[in-house]
Formats: C-alpha cells, sequence, structure tokens
C-alpha cells in the first residue's frame, strides 16, 4: 500500500503521523525530488482495515442502490429522544450521556427501552414498557417540529435525478414515522420504497441486518446484490447492520459520538455534504447541485 506525501524542505524522518496516527520507525521513507518540494513516497503494510478507510478515499465501487437510514441522518430527530430521556433520568438523580445513547441508537423501541432502564439501574422503578409510555407523550409533540439533516435534499434529489434507486430503511414505526416526516413529503416520496422497524419482515432490529436486507428485497429487480448497496447511516447499530447484510457503510455521526464507534464504517464523514458521489461509482454532482 503506497502513499504520497508532500513537506516544504528536506528533514530527517524517523517516523511520520498520517492523519494522526503515528508511523513505526521502521517504515520505508524514500525522498524524490518533485518540483520545489520533496516527495515522501511512505510505504507500509496496515493490518486495521478501519485505519486504511479513514485515511484514503475508498476503493471505486460499484453502487447501483442506495438505502437511507432516516432518524439522525436525513432528519434530526435523535435530539428529541436524548432531550425526553434527559428529563426522564433527571427524576431519579441520573445522567444521560453518549455511551448509553450510543448503544440505543437504530434499535427497535423496545429494545432501546430495555437497553436504557438496564444500563441505568432504573429497572426496579420504571419498566421497559412504561418508559416507552411515558417518553411517547412527549415525543409526539417534538416530532412534528423536526428539520431536515445538512445535505440531505441535496443529496436525496441528485441520486432521484440521476435515475439512482433510493430508499429508507429505519427502525422507525410508522405512526411516528408520519408524524417526523409530515413537514418533508417532498424528500420521503422520492424514495422508491420505505421500510419500517415495525415492518413484518424486520424481526429483529439493528445491528441484525433484517431491516437492510428487506430493504435490498423490494427495489425493482430485487433482491439487489448486497455489494451493489450502499448505505448510510449516523448509529453504530445501523453501521453493523448494514456491514452484517454485505453492504458497503458511509457513517455520518454526532460529532459527540466516541470515535471508537466509528471503525467499521467504509468511510465516516462530518456531514452529508461532504459526500463525493464519484467516490462510489454514482453520478457526480452538477455545478447546480453543488
Amino acid at each position: 500500500m503506497k502513499y504520497n506525501f508532500f513537506i516544504s524542505k528536506p528533514k530527517q524522518i524517523v517516523g511520520l503521523t498520517v492523519y494522526g496516527i503515528q508511523t513505526p520507525r521502521r517504515s520505508s521513507v524514500r525522498f524524490h525530488s518533485s518540483s520545489s518540494k520533496i516527495q515522501v513516497q511512505y510505504q507500509y503494510q496496515f493490518r486495521s482495515a478501519s485505519i486504511l478507510a479513514k485515511m484514503a478515499t475508498p476503493e471505486k465501487k460499484l453502487i447501483t442502490h442506495v438505502i437511507f437510514d432516516m432518524d439522525g441522518l436525513l432528519i434530526d430527530t435523535e435530539k428529541f429522544y436524548t432531550e425526553v430521556q434527559e428529563i426522564i433520568l433527571s427524576r431519579f438523580n441520573k445522567t444521560f450521556d453518549w455511551a448509553l445513547k450510543a448503544k440505543m441508537m437504530g434499535k427497535k423501541a423496545i429494545e432501546a427501552a430495555r437497553v436504557f432502564v438496564e444500563e441505568t439501574g432504573i429497572s426496579d422503578s420504571l419498566t421497559a414498557e412504561d418508559f416507552l409510555v411515558e417518553r411517547e407523550a412527549m415525543l409526539q409533540k417534538m416530532f412534528p417540529t423536526c428539520d431536515l439533516m445538512p445535505g440531505a435534499s441535496r443529496l436525496v434529489k441528485h441520486l432521484h435525478a440521476t435515475g439512482v434507486p433510493i430508499c429508507v430503511a429505519t427502525g422507525s414505526h410508522k405512526r411516528h414515522f408520519e408524524l417526523k416526516t409530515q413537514n418533508h413529503g417532498e424528500i420521503f416520496s422520492l424514495m422508491h420504497h420505505i421500510v419500517m422497524g415495525d415492518d413484518p419482515e424486520v424481526k429483529q432490529g439493528k445491528p441484525s441486518p433484517d431491516v437492510f436486507l428487506a430493504a435490498a428485497r423490494r427495489f425493482e429487480g430485487g433482491p439487489i446484490d448486497s455489494s451493489k448497496i450502499l448505505v448510510f447511516e449516523d448509529a453504530p447499530s445501523g453501521v453493523l447492520a448494514a456491514k452484517n447484510a454485505g453492504m458497503s457503510v458511509v457513517m455520518v455521526p454526532d460529532p459527540r459520538l466516541d470515535s471508537s464507534f466509528h471503525e467499521t464504517a467504509d468511510k465516516v464523514l462530518s456531514s452529508l455534504l461532504d459526500f463525493n458521489p464519484a467516490d462510489w461509482g454514482l453520478p457526480p454532482f452538477t455545478d447546480s447541485a453543488t
């Protein structure tokens, strides 16, 4: 594996720091004259696929279909879950942190609720079922006010306009889906189909691959070969679910999520605005789309 880097003047190199990763001292370094700069050709056999994924532009793949997660990826709803869960825990003099949120994100509601009451130690005072009832009343007022995430509209419209089949695979149930999307019908109407968490074919929630495999089956001419599908996710369990389905994954995590959860994804972006379709063999953005 070879990477080319440039430094402004010659210097003794005993190790290079590449995207924050310190290379071993035994790495091979060769100098070549290139204009007014010194080209450093760095060669080292990386054993960690996760490191390679973060260091380099992903190898171009023949992606033909795209699947989007919804909460925290297309629409900004994760903040509502956080707010409500903080309110509930405050009654027990406990706090809600991102280590716990990471374990809950992307899962079916009842599965996430069990994680919540068990991990926080309140299961003797509040059952998972009671937690959901209490949370529901607050969430129903919040969901209709959600906004689209940055870059979501641009990317969805571009893929649809260029003929790339797209769909949504979400852990949200139908009643929540309707509340969350009621002001964003234009975007969701462009999806070929939508698979929700209470769909009969989704036996288990993420990180099980059920929802993504069901989505792959419903494309025209499906089931589509998983290797030709690119998934967009924000949640660690969703990334695992897509990988378990044999699909490639672009992760767009909340910046507060610990970076250790990034390792499984093929590519990590700070925003959908940073996505380059051409990296995956998809039609590039036009000037007007950009």
